[in-house]
């Protein structure tokens, strides 16, 4: 079994920071994928940013450059440090762990930007 468990979220004016943690747990293999997705009221869920554990990284257009995912494979721990947030950042980010084609999901967390 896999539990996520995030961390970081809140209240922000824009222009301003915070970072994201994703601590998982449980049966975890060597090679796998975490990645931030997140869910606006209203809209679909979606890619923020990803990484392997290899390091390999990918990110939505609209973070580029602002926002930077890594993680800690040895504390099974993945981070996204969000810079320079916008208003339009404001959604619940959920963190995602694939194991193959196994995913597992954790409860999310609310980040707000005000303007």
């Amino acid at each position: 079994q896999v539990q996520l468990v995030e961390s970081g979220g809140g209240l922000v004016q824009a222009g301003g920071s915070l970072r994201l943690s994703c601590a998982a747990s449980g049966s975890i293999f060597s090679f796998n994928v975490m990645g931030w997705y997140r869910q606006a009221p209203g809209k679909q869920r979606e890619l923020v940013a990803g990484i392997t554990s290899a390091g390999i990284t990918n990110y939505a257009d609209s973070v580029k450059g602002r926002f930077t995912i890594s993680r800690d494979n040895a504390k099974n721990t993945a981070y996204l440090q969000m810079n320079s947030l916008k208003p339009e950042d404001t959604a619940v980010y959920y963190c995602k762990l694939s194991l193959g084609f196994v995913h597992y999901w954790g409860q999310g967390t609310q980040v707000t930007v005000s303007s």
